[in-house]
C-alpha cells in the first residue's frame, strides 16, 4: 500500500507539469496491476501450471512462492489508480499535500470492504470538511444498522449456507435453501460493511458514495449492477468499459467489450476460475439482454414476474461463487435440479438448518430485501423514533456479537 501511495503521488505531480504526462499514468496504472497481479494471482498462475504440467509430463514449480494476499490490495489499489488517471483526464486537481493524498488511500473506515471512493469524490473534503451533529447522528445510524445488517442477518444466514455448500451432495430442498441463503449473506454481509464503512466516514466529517441500492428488486441484470456493489460497477464502466470503447465502436464490439468487463470484473473478487465463470454468464446475460432490448422475452411481463426472474437468475450465478471450486459448483446446481446422489447421512442437515433461530433469520432477510426503501434512503431523514430503533439495533447487535462464535469475514480474498 506505501509502494502504490508514494508511485500514485510521484505520478500525480509528474502529471501536472505537462511532460511525460502519458508515461506518469502509464506508470502508475501499470504499478498497481502488477502489485494486485503479483499479489492476487500468482499462487493461482502456479496452480494452473502445475495442473497443466503433471498433465502433459513436464517438471512442476515445487518451490514458487507461496504469497500471502494483503487485506483490502484490490479496494485501495483501484482508489490509488483512479486518482492518477483522473488527474491526467483533467477531471481533478492533482494534491500538493503527500499526508492528505495518503490519508485518502489507506482510510480505514472503507480500507478493506469498499465502497470504493474515487479521490474526485473526497478531494474537497480531505481540505475541508464539517463536522456536525447531523452527520454524527447518521454516521451512528448508518454504523448501527450496517452492524445489525452483519450480526442479525448475514451471519446466522452464512451458517445455513457454510453448511449446506460444505455437504458436498444435499437433497433438492437442502441447496436452494442453502444458495438463497448465500445470497441474503453475501447481500447483507457487503451492503453492511458498506453502511458501516459510510457511517464512520460521517462521524469522521466525509460523505462517502452510496454503494448499494436493494438489487434484489432488480428487473433485470443490467438494472442489477446499477444496484449491486454501485462504486466497483461505475469503476468499471470508466475507467475499462469506456475506455475499450464501450458502445460506440457498433453492437458486436459493445458485446465484447461487455464480456471482457465483467470476465474481468469476476477476476477482480477471486484468484479462481470460479469467479471467472460467475463473471462470464453476468457478461453474457448483460450482453444478450443489450442485443434483445425492450423486446427481451421477459420484458413484457409483469414487474414482479421479472424481478423473480432476475432473482432467480443471481441466485443461480452465485453457486459459481460461493463454491470452492467448479466441481462443487456443478454438484450443487445437479442437487437444485434433483439430479444429485444424495447419502442417507446427508438427510441429517435438516437437523442443523432448520431450526426456528435460522428460519426467523432467513425470513427477516428476505423481507428486508423487500423493503422499497433503502438504508441510504432510511437515515437521510431521521426521526427520534428512527434514532431510537437505530440505537436498539445496535444493542442487540453487540449482544449477539459478544454471543456468536461463528463471525467470518468473506472479503479476505479481495
Amino acid at each position: 500500500m506505501l509502494a502504490s501511495t508514494v508511485i500514485d503521488y510521484i505520478c500525480g505531480r509528474v502529471i501536472t507539469t505537462n511532460r511525460h504526462r502519458q508515461l506518469a499514468v502509464t506508470v502508475s496504472v501499470c504499478t498497481n496491476i502488477s502489485l494486485l497481479g503479483f499479489f492476487k494471482y500468482f499462487n493461482f498462475a502456479i496452480g494452473n501450471y502445475n495442473a497443466v504440467a503433471s498433465l502433459i509430463g513436464v517438471p512442476i514449480l515445487r518451490d514458487a512462492l507461496n504469497v500471502t494476499l494483503p487485506l483490502g490490495i484490490s479496494f485501495y489499489t483501484f482508489q490509488s489508480m483512479s486518482y492518477t488517471i483522473d488527474v491526467y483526464r483533467g477531471q481533478a486537481k492533482p494534491i500538493s499535500n503527500f499526508i492528505d493524498f495518503a490519508c485518502y488511500v489507506s482510510m480505514f473506515p472503507q480500507l478493506v470492504a469498499g465502497p470504493i471512493v474515487r479521490f474526485s469524490q473526497v478531494a474537497e473534503q480531505l481540505q475541508h470538511r464539517t463536522h456536525t451533529l447531523d452527520k454524527l447522528t447518521q454516521g451512528i445510524a448508518f454504523f448501527s444498522v450496517g452492524l445489525s445488517k452483519k450480526i442479525l442477518l448475514a451471519n446466522p444466514c452464512g451458517k445455513i449456507a457454510d453448511t449446506v455448500f460444505d455437504a458436498g451432495a444435499v437433497a433438492v430442498l437442502d441447496a436452494w435453501y442453502g444458495t438463497v441463503a448465500y445470497a441474503f449473506q453475501i447481500y447483507f454481509d457487503f451492503s453492511g460493511y458498506s453502511d458501516m464503512a459510510i457511517g464512520l466516514g460521517l462521524m469522521l466529517g466525509f460523505t462517502f458514495p452510496k454503494n448499494f441500492d436493494s438489487p434484489y428488486r432488480s428487473a433485470s441484470i443490467t438494472e442489477f449492477w446499477r444496484r449491486w456493489h454501485i462504486s466497483l460497477s461505475s469503476w468499471l464502466r470508466d475507467y475499462l468499459y469506456i475506455p475499450l470503447g464501450g458502445n460506440r465502436k457498433g453492437q458486436a464490439r459493445t458485446y465484447i467489450n461487455l464480456a471482457i468487463v465483467m470476465l474481468l470484473g469476476g477476476l477482480w473478487h477471486g484468484a479462481s476460475w470460479n469467479f471467472v465463470i460467475w463473471g462470464g454468464i453476468h457478461g453474457g446475460m448483460l450482453a444478450l439482454e443489450r442485443m434483445r432490448g425492450r423486446s427481451s422475452f421477459y420484458q413484457q411481463w409483469p414487474n414482479a414476474i421479472r424481478v423473480g426472474l432476475t432473482f432467480l437468475l443471481v441466485l443461480i450465478t452465485w453457486v459459481f461463487f460461493r463454491s470452492a471450486d467448479l466441481s462443487r459448483a456443478v454438484t450443487l446446481l445437479g442437487c437444485m435440479v434433483g439430479l444429485g446422489s444424495v447419502p442417507p447421512s446427508h438427510y441429517l442437515i435438516g437437523g442443523l438448518i432448520y431450526q426456528p433461530y435460522y428460519l426467523l433469520s432467513i425470513s427477516v432477510a428476505a423481507l428486508a430485501t423487500c423493503l422499497r426503501q433503502s438504508t441510504w434512503g432510511w437515515v437521510q431523514n431521521l426521526s427520534v423514533a428512527k434514532i431510537v430503533a437505530c440505537l436498539i439495533l445496535l444493542w442487540i447487535s453487540l449482544i449477539f456479537l459478544e454471543t456468536q462464535s461463528y463471525n467470518p469475514f468473506i472479503y479476505f480474498i479481495f
